[in-house]
């Protein structure tokens, strides 16, 4: 099955020292280079950033700090914007070809409709950092991948693959025919702690304000649920993404005797 991961012709920025960092070093395409006039560089990533630029044979604007506003939407820039092609999706396939280059078994998180960039960049940040081979995120009433996203994640967007898709239900029951276990999260179901997610598993994390849709409840293999002995009977999506993530990797690679 395909997934819509076309691009459009926008252009669009990264923003913040350490995702510029990351994005140059990757192999995605990037454009140009703004610096702020006189930007301080105690911690020398800048002189980092600046040579990274050089040695993709980057134009390099120095312009003053009202341009940088401009171009970040008044975000945190830190004195650096990218400008780069359009965030180019990935496909299903390259998911698996991603898990298999990194010598594991899929795991895979899918985000159900997650509206919070803050969020989504928060669980890129932890997937990569766990060992997640790749997200799906649906293509509709959800957010996709903007300089938000790419700041909050830390550069992690250039490491773990992101597939969009148009119909996450027929997206699963793909997933379910090409041999991996689907598990969901909810108030109620199976204590995490006892989660194996050892072989081929992805794992649906819901809204954050409405959880799971009824229709992909319907397909998961087994719920999940975060036990919580507080008055707040509820974690943000980011948090409960990041519990359920480590438990994945906590069973995937067990601490030795």
């Amino acid at each position: 099955m395909k997934n819509d991961h076309e691009e459009s012709q926008s252009e669009e920025f990264i923003i913040g020292r350490h995702p510029v960092v990351a994005a140059l070093k990757s192999d995605n395409p990037v454009n140009k280079l703004f610096v702020q006039s006189g930007a301080k560089d105690d911690d020398n990533i800048i002189s980092e950033i600046m040579n990274l630029a050089h040695k993709k044979r980057l134009v390099i604007s120095k312009v003053p700090k009202q341009k940088l506003d401009k171009l970040a939407n008044n975000q945190n820039h830190q004195g650096v914007v990218l400008s780069i092609a359009a965030f180019k999706y990935a496909a299903i396939d390259d998911l698996f070809a991603h898990s298999e280059k990194a010598g594991m078994a899929p795991f895979f998180v899918i985000l159900d409709n997650i509206e919070d960039p803050h969020n989504l960049g928060s669980i890129i940040r932890t997937a990569d950092a766990a060992g997640v081979t790749g997200i799906i995120i649906p293509k509709h009433r959800a957010v996709g991948m903007t300089a938000t996203v790419a700041k909050t994640s830390a550069g992690a967007i250039e490491r773990v693959p992101v597939a969009r898709v148009t119909n996450l239900s027929a997206t699963v029951k793909e997933l379910k025919e090409r041999g991996l276990w689907v598990f969901g999260t909810d108030i109620t179901g199976t204590d995490y702690r006892r989660w194996d997610a050892k072989g081929s598993v992805a794992v649906i994390i819901g809204n954050e304000g409405k959880g799971i849709s009824p229709l992909l409840k319907k397909q998961v293999d087994e719920m999940l649920t975060i036990p919580m002995v507080g008055d707040i009977q509820s974690l943000n999506a980011s948090v409960a993404a990041s519990v359920l993530i480590y438990q994945g990797y906590n069973s995937r690679h067990p601490l030795g005797k």
